[in-house]
């Protein structure tokens, strides 16, 4: 029987070009835009194993990485971005991730990733060991998920990643399903937490660590 994947990624060319890369070894059950899609589709398919992105809109993929490897923490995890920066590598596999590829390589990478993934190994992209000292990094004593803002609640990273992304106090308010109370109540305990004044340092905070792209 072929191994369930799930595809994420918001741009719909990308998702088409992954299905047809795929479809000759694997089951591609499924495809989603946004990381709270993927995590429904998720819950409701079951693959083996989740593609993503790092950036998604609504909620990133290492947060979306994060949330599914609590809650099925038998699915193996497999980025496929353009992000190679250590930032990323670091929150990636923090976040339960077992392989990261370039999309730049994904036909020559992709396919032995997820075999790697699925026997319990990880994978990492050459072009980003070139880039990176990644194996140096790996033996490092920081932690590497302080440099995605560990320290923050999974709702606080939700609210910050929304602010950053340019979101009304209204329309957080939906997409969380929590009062616009609330959210101000989130608002401002980050920008207190983070030590800053503005909504434009809360966004160039989560640059910085990756929680929005650029």
């Amino acid at each position: 029987m072929l191994k369930r994947i799930l595809l994420a990624d918001d741009h719909g060319m990308m998702l088409e070009g992954l299905t047809r890369l795929l479809a000759a070894e694997f089951d591609v059950v499924g495809t989603a835009r946004d990381g709270r899609t993927l995590l429904a589709e998720a819950e409701r398919l079951k693959p083996d194993v989740v593609l993503l992105d790092v950036g998604m809109p609504e909620m990133n993929g290492i947060e979306a990485a994060r949330r599914l490897n609590k809650s099925l923490p038998s699915v193996k995890i497999v980025f496929i971005t353009q992000q190679l920066d250590p930032a990323y590598l670091h929150a990636a596999f923090s976040a339960g991730a077992n392989g990261y590829v370039a999309k730049q390589s994904a036909a020559g990478e992709l396919v032995k990733a997820i075999r790697m993934a699925l026997r319990g190994q990880y994978y990492v992209t050459p072009l980003a060991e070139k880039r990176s000292s990644m194996m140096a990094a790996i033996g490092s004593r920081t932690n590497p998920v302080k440099m995605f803002g560990a320290n923050l609640t999974p709702r606080q990273r939700e609210v910050l990643q929304l602010v950053a992304e340019g979101k009304s106090t209204k329309e957080i308010s939906t997409a969380l399903s929590i009062s616009p109370k609330t959210v101000e109540f989130h608002r401002n305990s980050l920008m207190d937490e983070l030590g800053v004044r503005t909504t434009a340092e809360l966004t160039r905070y989560a640059v910085s660590r990756g929680i929005v792209n650029q």
